[in-house]
């Protein structure tokens, strides 16, 4: 049996800058299954938000033009369904194309780090003092042993089921369907429509493609997306077709409580940790930094203890994302700010 100081469960953004910045003299291996006959990649408009930017720079890295798609758009288009309210608001994201930023990023891990590509993990647990790891790959089970377990595995985390089982967080479905952009103009946009979800739907434009997803309850939520599509093509968006579908779990926490880091010797990085906004579901610069402060803690001779207490700039973030919920999803208080004009801008039509 392999046998290995950090196991990564998961080579996203989190396992994957993790795997990047892991202290020299630890052996290490990583079980990913983005690549191989049952690859994945997660459903996402691929807006490369701000945050998620910065903390690119603070790595050291630069964003290869390849990654980068058309077109650029600099304004958000904000629908309120129920109160029928529309404004533009100014943003800086980058439109990527967000398997091919997940596969640079695994570009970047070092040889050192055994990765066990198209690895499906099959469950965790404790043996003799390490953490057993069981795993598909190939269609071969295999088992590694390690003294520290990494869970990168996102909202669907087994390594959070098993380390955190208490862990409840608010869990929807992301639905995302591809069409051949028909729209006379390419936009990005943000819909709020509480009939269908208490959190958000996006439409944008990428390369000749029209993008249209959202963050649903479970229950029927392949219906409130298609009711909610139909109430937007009433309004003037195009589809068309389904080019492709996608779907994932995405979670939301309601509460910094909800967060978990881990404990004996499994640590929680991303969404596995619940690190995700709970306002816009941003997750990118959340994998990034929560990688960043576990990195530091393993050169630490309590790894655990030095990530939970690290994390607590994570769990300040998060409550000031909380604090901003309700002026996004209050329909009341949505209402007022968007009437208000506040901080949107004008954009000028296409005669």
């Amino acid at each position: 049996m392999e046998k290995v100081d950090v196991c990564i469960a998961g080579l996203g953004p989190a396992g994957a800058v993790l795997a990047r910045l892991l202290p020299e003299g630890l052996s290490a291996a990583a079980v990913d299954r983005k690549t191989g006959p049952d690859g994945w990649h997660k459903p996402c408009g691929g807006l490369l938000a701000p945050d998620a930017q910065k903390a690119l720079a603070e790595l050291g890295l630069t964003l290869p033009h390849s990654l980068l798609v058309d077109p650029q758009i600099f304004s958000v288009f904000t629908v309120d369904l129920r109160s029928g309210l529309r404004r533009h608001y100014q943003r800086f994201y980058l439109n990527l194309d967000r398997a091919r930023f997940d596969a640079w990023l695994r570009s970047l891990v070092p040889d050192r780090v055994a990765v066990h590509d198209g690895g499906y993990l099959l469950g965790v647990g404790r043996e003799n003092g390490l953490w057993r790891v069981d795993y598909l790959e190939n269609g071969v089970r295999r088992s590694l042993c390690a003294r520290y377990l990494v869970g990168a595995d996102g909202a669907n985390s087994p390594v959070r089921r098993a380390v955190c089982p208490e862990a409840h967080i608010r869990q929807y479905v992301a639905i995302q369907q591809w069409f051949a952009d028909a729209n006379p103009r390419p936009f990005y946009s943000c819909v709020f429509d509480p009939d269908a979800t208490d959190c958000y739907s996006w439409a944008l434009s990428k390369d000749g493609s029209f993008l249209f997803g959202g963050a649903y309850p479970a229950e029927n939520c392949r219906a409130r997306f298609e009711r909610q599509k139909q109430r937007l093509a009433d309004l003037g968006f195009c589809f068309g077709p389904p080019l492709r579908t996608e779907a994932c779990l995405v979670l939301r926490p309601a509460h910094v409580s909800q967060l978990c880091t881990g404990r004996d010797g499994a640590l929680l990085i991303g969404e596995a940790a619940g690190f995700i906004s709970p306002s816009s579901l941003e997750g990118v610069s959340w994998a990034m930094r929560s990688a960043m402060l576990l990195s530091e803690a393993l050169r630490s001779a309590d790894p655990q203890r030095a990530y939970d207490r690290a994390c607590g700039a994570l769990r300040r973030r998060m409550a000031v994302k909380l604090a901003k919920c309700p002026f996004m999803y209050d329909p009341a208080l949505r209402r007022l700010v968007m009437k208000s004009g506040l901080q949107s801008i004008h954009v000028e039509e296409n005669k």
